[in-house]
């Protein structure tokens, strides 16, 4: 009977050891983002990444979205030191640091989000990753946004009637285009614009179609110009604490990482194009005064010209960066219009 007793208690030590160890095994990976939760970055990509993390981890890491831990540009720092596991940002709000990602904003790409995605990460695995603009930083994904159009509070019927109004810019290339068109530069997260549009401290703002939902621009920004391939693509990375990573079960680092980098970075990318045909649905039912602007037309012509040298301008600022830009743009250009 005391040995009966004894197996019993022995049993159950192990399989609350066992439940113990089971439970220890699980992980939360904390993401941090800034956008609404309702943007497409926050109601798909990164829910569905979740998805794909737990699936391949079989539910040993468990994906968190926290919001509201402050401005986008802070994200990369959040990350560095441990305060999150994993975030997302804008490359342009750090303006200096991130030099090399620019290639893939340069303005007439004609190319979906999804394929701009796709060439930007696999350019910069080629090319850009080892002047390591991301240190401190696991890149997990690159991505762009769609097309960027000039939405507007008043009309425009060209481009010289942008000169001297108050743009907010988001940094970039965005920053070159506002200084060749004369524009008044205003500073602000993507978050804050429907605020300053809605106040008067701004007139516009270039961004893609999916913030006439989102953002809600649709009320506040009630004219928008739409320029084939649009004015630029904005460039973004999701990245991870690599201490976070090195200090998983080599098993799921490795599941991580297989559903990361590429995989994600399209997924991304054709999020924020499904965004842009919901924005530009949600702007015609909202009635807001939509400008097509069709391949050699005047507005179309005057930006072709407005932009020439800005790739020549892109290689003089990263010859410190120690890569062939180049032939890197070049690349990204071939890859992003040749994708399927």
């Amino acid at each position: 009977m005391t040995n009966m007793k004894f197996f019993k208690t022995a049993a159950a030590v192990s399989l609350g050891l066992s439940l113990s160890a089971g439970a220890m095994a699980e992980t939360t990976l904390r993401v941090a983002s800034w956008l609404p939760p309702t943007h497409p970055q926050n109601a798909i990509v990164w829910p569905t990444w979740s998805k794909w993390v737990e699936d391949a981890t079989d539910g040993r890491v468990k994906v968190e979205i926290e919001y509201g831990l402050g401005h986008p540009k802070t994200m990369f720092e959040l990350v560095e030191d441990g305060v999150v596991d994993v975030s997302w940002s804008y490359h342009g709000y750090v303006p200096g640091r991130f030099k090399l990602t620019q290639a893939v904003e340069q303005p007439l790409l004609g190319a979906s989000a999804e394929a701009a995605s796709v060439a930007h990460w696999r350019v910069h695995q080629k090319y850009f990753a080892k002047a390591n603009e991301h240190e401190g930083l696991e890149v997990i994904g690159l991505f762009t946004h769609g097309p960027g159009q000039i939405h507007m509070v008043d009309p425009i019927t060209s481009l010289a009637d942008l000169k001297g109004k108050k743009i907010r810019l988001g940094g970039g290339v965005q920053g070159e285009i506002g200084e060749r068109l004369g524009v008044t530069a205003v500073g602000a997260p993507a978050p804050k614009v429907y605020e300053m549009m809605q106040q008067g401290v701004i007139d516009g703002v270039f961004i893609p179609m999916g913030e006439q939902k989102s953002l809600r621009l649709k009320e506040v920004a009630r004219n928008v110009v739409v320029l084939p391939g649009g004015m630029y693509m904005g460039s973004f990375a999701m990245f991870m604490n690599p201490d976070f990573l090195a200090d998983l079960d080599p098993k799921d680092r490795e599941a991580i990482l297989s559903v990361s980098g590429e995989k994600l970075s399209a997924m991304a990318g054709r999020a924020w194009d499904q965004g842009d045909i919901a924005g530009l649905k949600a702007a015609e039912e909202a009635g807001v005064n939509i400008t097509m602007v069709k391949p050699g037309d005047a507005l179309d012509v005057e930006f072709n010209e407005l932009t020439k040298g800005m790739d020549e301008a892109f290689y003089e600022s990263v010859a410190d960066r120690g890569v062939d830009a180049k032939a890197a743009l070049t690349e990204l250009r071939q890859i992003a219009r040749s994708y399927k």
